[in-house]
């Protein structure tokens, strides 16, 4: 088990620090006032504004700002609190972290989280023998909050049902088995370029690449999740061997499926599903 204050930390950081991809094996909550670009897995998304942004472990992240401004990181690790485990509590993982299909990001109106981030960091000055707990209960609120402000968002967004939504649909029902473009365009009535361009209007990402996205994210779920070996993950997410699995996911994530799972650790989840 790492260190305690090598799960959680709460960091004051300025934009420049981000300014190159980077990556690690923590979540990561960032909040962050002023306009520009960041990048997320090389996807690329404008902000302006107050926002809070949401990282998973071995994203690849580099922000771009108009002025040098101030971040707020916390940073935790898997370890520290699972938002696979804490699911029934507080609903983030495929909302805030893991989701493909819509911006990593909320707008914020308020300073809510702010203040949540201030009680937090006078937590961590005391260094007390109880301040873990109360920790992870700052943390879970943070996320309880900003789960509400996302799905708030995302009711006032709400408009007539888009047909690439069906997209969506079928990439979560065949991306074990259906690799290919051609697929999915048929089954949306679409030419394949007809098909491309829809997708990146809507989700503003390439149909290859959430279909990529797609895979890589069950393979996460599986080293993180499960005690299956590298090579049962392989053949669970359709691969020919492990070594082909193996190259396909560090070219991805920059790291091997054995190193990601060293790093970011068996959750609890894994032990309690062999129960």
């Amino acid at each position: 088990m790492i260190a305690p204050p090598d799960l959680f930390r709460l960091q004051q950081l300025r934009c420049s620090a981000f300014c190159q991809p980077a990556t690690s094996e923590f979540y990561n909550i960032l909040l962050l006032e002023g306009s520009g670009q960041l990048s997320l897995d090389f996807t690329e998304y404008t902000f302006e504004g107050k926002i809070a942004l949401f990282t998973s472990p071995y994203q690849h992240l580099s922000i771009s700002s108009t002025s040098d401004v101030e971040v707020e990181q916390l940073t935790f690790h898997g370890d520290f609190y699972c938002i696979e485990y804490h699911k029934n509590e507080v609903a983030c993982n495929g909302l805030l972290f893991n989701n493909l299909y819509s911006r990593p990001f909320i707008n914020l109106k308020d300073n809510e989280l702010h203040q949540v981030l201030d009680k937090l960091r006078g937590e961590i000055e005391k260094n007390e023998a109880y301040s873990e707990p109360v920790l992870r209960t700052y943390l879970q609120l943070i996320l309880a909050i900003a789960s509400r402000v996302k799905r708030q968002q995302q009711l006032d967004a709400a408009v007539a049902p888009n047909p690439m939504e069906k997209f969506r649909e079928l990439l979560e029902q065949h991306f074990l088995t259906e690799r290919t473009i051609t697929f999915y365009a048929q089954e949306m009535a679409l030419s394949p370029g007809a098909f491309s361009r829809k997708c990146r209007l809507y989700f503003g990402k390439s149909p290859s690449q959430l279909l990529q996205d797609r895979v890589v994210l069950e393979a996460k779920k599986q080293l993180h999740l499960t005690h299956k070996s590298i090579k049962e993950v392989a053949v669970v997410l359709n691969f020919d061997d492990e070594h082909y699995f193996s190259r396909f996911f560090k070219k991805h994530t920059g790291v091997s499926p054995t190193l990601f799972r060293e790093k970011v650790g068996i959750s609890v989840v894994a032990d309690l599903s062999m129960r």
